[in-house]
């Protein structure tokens, strides 16, 4: 495993509880019948939303009286195995790190026979929409986050 982020695969992997599942598009992959390289970073972006609103955070984060939002601030992905149109991913994801205004999350692809297609990790920054400043995160969102 050559992700800087993952120090033993097998502890980081079984560390993953929430997924989503993804089917490969045929308007998502390229001339030669592979998932194109920009893909997965929509998958990502697929799984982290639904592992949010599975936290409950999604459900005010859209209407006008909320003023923290989150933003992605950088993202990156590891290509380990080739993918193709009509298989079936689940794309795990999980938070790594919890700082005072940002989430460090990683990402696991497996294929239907369970073989590791593709890791990733992102950090998300919640900001206030009207100044665009950081914010921290309060109590009640840590704990969520840490999962208790």
């Amino acid at each position: 495993m050559r992700a800087n982020y993952i120090h033993d695969l097998k502890t980081w992997e079984e560390e993953f509880e929430f997924f989503t599942e993804v089917k490969v598009r045929f308007s998502e992959t390229d001339m030669f019948g592979h998932l194109n390289n920009t893909v997965p970073f929509a998958y990502f972006e697929f799984a982290r939303i639904e592992y949010l609103k599975h936290l409950g955070f999604m459900t005010n984060w859209t209407t006008e009286q909320i003023t923290k939002i989150p933003v992605v601030a950088n993202l990156q992905c590891d290509y380990l195995k080739q993918v193709y149109f009509d298989e079936t991913l689940r794309i795990y994801v999980k938070a790594a790190h919890i700082g005072t205004t940002s989430i460090d999350l990683h990402y696991l692809a497996k294929n239907e026979n369970y073989e590791i297609c593709f890791t990733g990790r992102g950090t998300i920054v919640q900001i206030d929409k009207n100044t665009g400043k950081a914010t921290p995160w309060n109590e009640k969102e840590k704990q969520i986050l840490h999962g208790k």
